[in-house]
């Protein structure tokens, strides 16, 4: 049985490890060959393109490239806000590249990629924050490689809705918007953001297209409490959110936020059930969790049809319409 949403788990709470501030063994990670990263590495260095995977260090960097994956990073890699956990630098961006979304949609098509996923910088010099540019990209990427599935994860262009719709027109089959962490911390981790911004971003795609998927994330680890947790899963299940992802935050350098916390697998597993239990669609909660690690496991078990095609709304019976209570029986954990 599992334990009602915003209830604590008692077994979990009677032996949770004490909280840890150094290292520990769960996160470390076995490196890849260097030939087995060189193909993506090459290919992204030829196109001139930027990967999110380099620019905000992530950890799963190698596992990814050695797999022939990667996260496209549009916009250039000079973000306008100043976030105090990520490491992508912070400035006025140049110009867009209007070549750019050809380049992604080659470098996916060359890559083989059966799920695309698109993210960029803040840009919020943009009229539309880029919004128009990403609609390009998913028109490329339909155009060149038709039987792929797309998800795009977008900055909140300021909340204009009509930026929502824009890319929402351009019908990529999984819309993700992270909330990064909790109402309390937003003034320190993200001081140009908004948390009710947010959740009135990712309701406002379900009132646009209840047909797209809906996706966001949070970072675990900076001062938390499963209060504020909970409450972070109820207002996305309010929202509309179809697909959750919950990863431990880990410092990208010096000058960045300390982790107050590293979280034990067993505290992700829990959060995975609460989640479970108030029935989102999928759930992906560990320590090495991103929002675009392992995500074509979403696509395999909801977006792809039976002869393995996708993408272009290819499957319409089979997305969710605005969300209500709904349990579903399948095994959601990224393997």
């Amino acid at each position: 049985m599992l334990p009602a949403a915003g209830a604590p788990d008692a077994a979990v709470s009677e032996t949770r490890p004490a909280p840890h501030r150094r290292i520990p063994e769960w996160l470390t990670i076995k490196v890849p060959r260097a030939r087995d990263i060189g193909r993506v590495e090459g290919l992204m260095r030829g196109e001139r393109l930027v990967t999110v995977c380099e620019e905000a260090r992530c950890p799963n960097l190698g596992e990814c490239w050695s797999k022939g994956t990667a996260t496209f990073m549009v916009m250039g890699d000079t973000c306008t806000r100043s976030c105090r956990f990520c490491a992508v630098k912070t400035g006025r961006g140049l110009p867009l590249d209007p070549d750019e979304p050809r380049r992604v949609a080659l470098a996916a098509q060359e890559l083989g990629l059966n799920h695309v996923v698109v993210t960029s910088v803040n840009r919020d010099e943009l009229p539309d924050g880029g919004a128009s540019h990403f609609a390009r990209v998913i028109a490329e990427l339909r155009e060149r490689s038709p039987r792929s599935t797309v998800e795009v994860l977008t900055p909140d262009f300021r909340g204009r809705r009509s930026a929502i719709e824009t890319v929402c027109r351009a019908r990529p089959d999984v819309f993700n918007h992270n909330v990064e962490t909790v109402p309390r911390l937003y003034r320190t981790v993200r001081p140009q953001a908004k948390y009710p911004r947010s959740m009135d971003f990712l309701r406002a795609i379900k009132e646009i297209d209840p047909t797209i998927y809906t996706k966001s994330g949070i970072m675990l680890g900076l001062g938390e409490t499963e209060d504020e947790v909970v409450r972070v899963l109820s207002d996305w299940k309010d929202a509309g959110v179809d697909a959750v992802t919950l990863g431990q935050y880990l410092k990208p350098g010096k000058g960045y936020l300390d982790v107050v916390e590293y979280l034990h697998p067993s505290r992700f597993e829990h959060y995975k059930q609460v989640a479970e239990a108030m029935g989102f669609l999928y759930v992906a909660s560990g320590p090495f969790v991103r929002s675009s690690y392992n995500a074509i496991d979403f696509s395999n078990k909801f977006l792809r049809t039976e002869n393995g095609s996708g993408g272009g709304g290819a499957v319409p019976d089979a997305r969710p319409a605005t969300p209500g209570p709904r349990r579903l029986e399948l095994p959601l954990a990224v393997q």
